[in-house]
């Protein structure tokens, strides 16, 4: 763990100055920068006071429940592709099943059906790139082309179809992740 970008993280969120967070804690503000830049470590102590200065307190600066990324860049080179008879599906964050949302790319083939998605606590999202395709929510469907977007309550069966000529394709995300 990079515990100065934490605690530099942690007292910009609080919008507080170096000098601020030296003074409540009697340090030296040269001292908090080294800190922060992890050029020195504080003792336990001064730790916990300025974890207290900054509204946290070691078990919670310490929990594994944080993300170690806030931020995740994904190439052509990390996505898995999944290809079916009907569709291709690329996953394009790895292992955004422990997320809140799986976003995909979905290549549906000219005659083609999406998996049924079984209703569920969620909500999904669709994103049509190119082409366009018949969405059948229950009893119900809808048309949506190229430019359109969807967006899903998941209390009913639904499935996506393209009908077209060529392949459709559309970002799909669905929360919680279902791929």
């Amino acid at each position: 763990m990079d515990i100065g970008s934490k605690i530099k993280r942690l007292r910009l969120k609080n919008e507080l100055t170096l000098e601020d967070v030296a003074n409540r804690c009697e340090l030296s503000k040269g001292f908090l920068s080294q800190v922060e830049n992890n050029l020195s470590s504080p003792s336990i102590t001064t730790l916990e006071d300025i974890l207290e200065v900054l509204g946290s307190s070691l078990s919670e600066f310490f929990s594994e429940d944080e993300p170690e990324q806030n931020i995740i860049v994904c190439t052509g080179n990390d996505y898995f592709e999944n290809e079916q008879e009907e569709y291709i599906i690329n996953y394009l964050v790895p292992n955004a099943q422990k997320n809140l949302m799986e976003p995909i790319h979905l290549s549906l083939k000219p005659g083609g059906s999406s998996e049924v998605v079984p209703p569920h606590d969620g909500e999904d999202f669709g994103y049509v790139l190119e082409g366009e395709v018949m969405i059948f929510y229950g009893e119900e469907k809808f048309l949506a082309k190229a430019g359109d977007s969807f967006y899903i309550y998941c209390n009913e069966n639904y499935h996506l179809y393209n009908g077209g000529k060529r392949v459709a394709k559309l970002i799909w995300v669905s929360s919680p992740p279902y791929f």
